[in-house]
């Protein structure tokens, strides 16, 4: 061999190694900072997954999720409607902490928001689906540019997102560009979040995801292949359950994504539905458990959670009491980022620790509020204030009456006493944090209120566009 080949072949091989190291040390730091997906169906009550029995839904991918996961029985919405459960997964907060009271209203431009902390850690962050965060009411509209409350601002560097909830066909926008596409919008969500998800990765880059679909909130419009297995029930919940059945196969089009990634193993996957079933749909919707969407007994805001992460959570079923305000704080203690800063108080707790085994109970409880009705869960005991007009107290046992049949304020003087100071110690910090009290300098702005997107001077040039499209042309839910 002359020795200019034999140079060539050495230098190839020097060239070969320097990048299998490389590309070694890039799997190592994505290992350690693995990516992190958050998926919410919208309006997808505790009983409406196949795991459950529902009588008539069948839920194949989040079966099998269920079952190579952690399948948390008591999990919680963090309020019994939208746009509050939304703060609650972004601040890790109580809703009313935030002042997203209700349906629509704008998060506070001093909140501290998952996105942001993990953007500072070197993560690539980003937002596809439904918002909700930014005080518009109404049928969704694909999110301006200028619009100060955008996912933008509050942590996510890409986004592809609209005000509120879409159906077939919507018109989204991409970091402020409108954009309109084809198909059923659960997938095409999936399929965007995975090619930023590839693309980001091949940078070397870890990536957090927040997948807000749309789908089974009305109006319910589901493709024919999904609807006419249900055909023979009323249309409105044939469409509803069909839906479902779209979410169902875009988790399964997600976790199949990740395994032809091979990115599986170092990706959290974590599921949940945004608040309880809608009460015209029936029982089945909440799994018999008392309550529907708007009410803080357990059918309203108890819903369906799965986290998945193969090789370190160990597969098995919890009935650990979990609430959307844990993420938060269980994203930062898996990656050893510090807890909640001095001052700003959080309502969760982080969950690392039961991904291994199950925990012996919860020390800090579960707080509810939602326009003047509260909820507070401490253990196995749960106190309801199911109405805003008035001061009466309910007390449940969930381990022997998770149907909230026998209430025990009358008979259980001394635990009901309790709790009720608990609750009330809980509630005074709420409406510190309402006062402005937790940010530095105290509260900068005036709540505004939310506003129908008509109404909104941004939108007003854009206004004869949108009303051309089907889906503006009537009026809808807003919530």
């Amino acid at each position: 061999m002359n020795l200019f080949l034999f140079l060539i072949i050495q230098l190839f091989y020097l060239i070969a190694g320097f990048w299998s190291l490389q590309h070694s040390n890039e799997q190592i730091r994505l290992k350690s900072k693995p990516n992190i997906i958050l998926i919410m169906s919208d309006d997808q009550g505790y009983g409406e997954v196949g795991y459950y029995g529902h009588p008539v839904l069948k839920t194949p991918h989040l079966d099998e999720m269920s079952r190579s996961g952690l399948r948390l029985d008591r999990f919680y919405a963090g309020a019994p409607v939208c746009s509050p459960t939304r703060s609650s997964v972004l601040t890790g907060r109580t809703n009313d902490r935030s002042a997203v009271y209700s349906v629509g209203y704008p998060m506070r431009l001093q909140e501290k928001t998952i996105a942001q902390a993990l953007q500072k850690t070197g993560y690539s962050t980003a937002h596809f689906g439904k918002w909700h965060l930014d005080g518009l009411k109404g049928p969704g509209v694909p999110i301006l540019a200028t619009d100060k409350r955008n996912p933008g601002f509050f942590g996510f560097d890409y986004w592809l997102s609209s005000t509120n909830y879409f159906d077939t066909n919507p018109l989204l926008s991409r970091n402020g560009v409108f954009e309109a596409f084809t198909g059923n919008t659960s997938e095409l969500l999936v399929d965007e979040a995975l090619a930023y998800l590839k693309s980001e990765n091949k940078k070397g880059k870890p990536v957090f995801q927040v997948i807000w679909l749309s789908s089974p909130h009305g109006p319910w419009h589901a493709d024919k292949r999904d609807y006419k297995q249900f055909k023979k029930l009323d249309s409105s919940i044939a469409h509803h359950y069909g839906e479902i059945i779209e979410v169902d196969r875009a988790v399964g089009k997600l976790r199949s994504g990740l395994r032809k990634l091979d990115l599986e193993d170092n990706t959290i996957l974590w599921f949940n539905s945004d608040n309880g079933g809608v009460k015209e749909f029936g029982s089945d919707v909440s799994g018999g458990l008392k309550g529907f969407k708007g009410e803080v007994y357990e059918g309203g805001i108890r819903v369906p959670c799965i986290i998945e992460w193969p090789g370190t959570i160990i597969p098995r079923i919890s009935s650990f009491p979990s609430v959307t305000m844990d993420i938060y704080p269980t994203i930062l203690d898996i990656l050893d980022l510090p807890q909640e800063p001095k001052g700003y108080p959080m309502d969760g707790i982080s969950l690392k620790g039961l991904f291994q085994e199950d925990l012996l109970e919860r020390l800090k409880p579960i707080g509810f509020r939602y326009q003047g009705k509260a909820a507070f869960i401490d253990k196995h005991m749960k106190l309801v204030k199911s109405k805003a007009n008035n001061s009466f107290f309910e007390i449940y046992n969930l381990e022997n009456d998770p149907l909230e049949k026998d209430n025990l304020i009358i008979s259980h003087p001394e635990i009901s006493a309790r709790l009720i100071a608990s609750f009330e110690q809980w509630n005074k910090s709420v409406e510190c944090s309402i006062g402005g009290k937790d940010y530095e300098g105290g509260l900068a702005n005036p709540d505004p209120a939310p506003v129908f997107w008509k109404d909104d001077d941004a939108f007003k040039a854009f206004i004869p566009f949108l009303l051309s499209r089907p889906e503006y042309k009537k009026a809808q839910v807003e919530n």
